[in-house]
């Protein structure tokens, strides 16, 4: 066994440990959202669903973006911990290609290299699709995001979101739905 093999064995190991999604193969290039605005973008999201991962365990998650300085966005995402207590971390994105502005890079630590966040389709009023994928030599790792503008999404939006995800390969059997509870998550705010 070659040390890419070994490397990528173990980091699958790892990352399976962990609920992440492995595909094999490199990661797809779907298309983002034409014109993309990241003005328009900004303010609350609703995590609706998400593909699993170690770094969102709870509930009542959100996305708060805003302008920290031109060209950087600022991110704060919150969530309701089974304990009870709120998890919030904060970073900054960036698009890495003025010509491409919804294909950002996002940093929630320092010294840490940046991941992809790239916004498939938005309508900016209610619905936005989020997809990342970072590629781990034969195999790949990847995220994604249906949010809303509201605790909820309309049934066929949704539907036509997971359709687009589908469509790229990303296994949407595998979405968890995210628990937005009006009374659940008034904990958030006390």
């Amino acid at each position: 066994m070659n040390a890419i093999q070994v490397i990528s064995l173990t980091l699958l190991s790892l990352l399976a440990a962990n609920a992440q999604v492995i595909m094999p193969g490199r990661c797809p290039k779907p298309a983002v959202q034409e014109n993309f605005d990241a003005a328009r973008y900004l303010g609350t999201w609703y995590d609706i669903q998400r593909l699993p991962h170690t770094f969102q365990r709870g509930e009542c998650s959100t996305a708060t973006y805003s302008l920290l300085s031109p060209g950087v966005v600022g991110v704060l995402n919150n969530e309701l911990l089974a304990d009870g207590t709120t998890n919030s971390i904060s970073g900054s994105a960036t698009a890495k290609d003025p010509s491409e502005p919804a294909k950002l890079l996002v940093s929630f630590f320092e010294n840490s290299p940046p991941a992809p966040y790239w916004v498939l389709s938005t309508d900016y009023d209610s619905y936005s699709l989020v997809y990342s994928c970072t590629d781990l030599g034969v195999l790949h790792v990847e995220f994604a995001w249906i949010m809303s503008r509201e605790p909820t999404l309309p049934e066929e939006t949704l539907e036509e979101l997971q359709s687009t995800l589908s469509s790229i390969g990303v296994r949407v059997d595998k979405l968890i739905t995210t628990n937005q509870d009006t009374d659940y998550c008034s904990a958030m705010n006390q």
